[in-house]
């Protein structure tokens, strides 16, 4: 086994980005990185993606790849300050033209092509991304949303939104293009990995009881104890509950700074003509 890794968790969004690499040749990855933004003043900084640009640098690693497990919903990406910074190629699942599509009609994003020709790589189930001695496979696990996507790497499983850790359960699944269906088969999926196969979470949310942020359970504690998703759950029975619990669910604080951020591959809307940027806030009469 070539492949090292390293958790950086983002507190104010409760976001895991992880920094992989393989050890023979220096050649790392960064998954699902997390831009600083304080919504009250609309500020954006790199705080947070500067202190794993550090890591790189100290360990001598040259970052090859932004791996995006999906378009996130609660947090903005730094995969475009990652790209400016080391030219790694950024990738997504190959879906991501859906929910491109629907968010940019939301927020009228004239600039953005609903085909995912912002990002540098569009990935499909079945493929394989080499890093150095390392290669990182590719499942497709939608159901949080159409373009979700597993990385398989040695013997880990960077699973994004789609799990959380056994005491929180698993996504939701009610955003444009989610299904809960779909959801349980991508679960499913995973969940067929071999048992000592490490699942490493994209948030942890601590649920009573529980005072330590963790990320990291076997598809075996899973099958044992996943409060949504453990053996003996049937897909009626889960699709049942997901959904009950989706429509009890508040949207995430940052869905709509993120999604005009994160569909253009973490990169910021267009300047106006006087230099300015803006994010747009659609407003609803109730």
């Amino acid at each position: 086994m070539t492949m090292q890794s390293q958790a950086f968790f983002h507190q104010p969004t409760s976001t895991v980005t992880y920094l992989v690499w393989d050890e023979a040749s220096g050649e790392a990855a960064v998954i699902d990185p997390v831009l600083d933004y304080a919504p009250a003043s609309a500020t954006i900084s790199t705080t947070s993606a500067d202190r794993i640009l550090r890591a790189v640098s100290d360990l001598g690693l040259d970052v090859r790849y932004v791996l995006e497990t999906h378009a996130h919903a609660d947090h903005l990406s730094a995969a475009e300050h990652f790209r400016k910074a080391t030219g790694a190629m950024v990738v997504i699942g190959e879906h991501i033209g859906e929910v491109q599509a629907h968010f940019a009609a939301m927020f009228e994003a004239k600039d953005v092509i609903p085909d995912g020709s912002a990002f540098g790589r569009l990935v499909a189930d079945g493929d394989s991304l080499q890093l150095g001695e390392t290669r990182i496979r590719v499942m497709h696990t939608p159901g949080h949303t159409a373009a979700c996507v597993t990385y398989l790497i040695d013997d880990a499983a960077f699973v994004g939104d789609t799990l959380f850790m056994p005491d929180y359960g698993s996504a939701r699944t009610d955003f444009p293009g989610g299904d809960a269906t779909a959801l349980y088969r991508s679960i499913s999926r995973i969940l067929a990995l071999p048992p000592e196969t490490r699942i490493l979470v994209g948030h942890d949310y601590l649920p009573a009881g529980r005072t330590e942020f963790a990320w990291e359970a076997t598809v075996a504690q899973h099958r044992a104890a996943n409060i949504h998703m453990h053996d003996g759950v049937t897909e009626e029975t889960f699709v049942a509950q997901r959904q009950g619990r989706d429509a009890t669910l508040a949207p995430p604080a940052l869905i709509l700074p993120s999604l005009q951020v994160n569909i253009r591959a973490g990169a910021l809307p267009p300047a106006s003509a006087e230099g300015r940027v803006f994010l747009r806030l659609p407003v609803v009469m109730a």
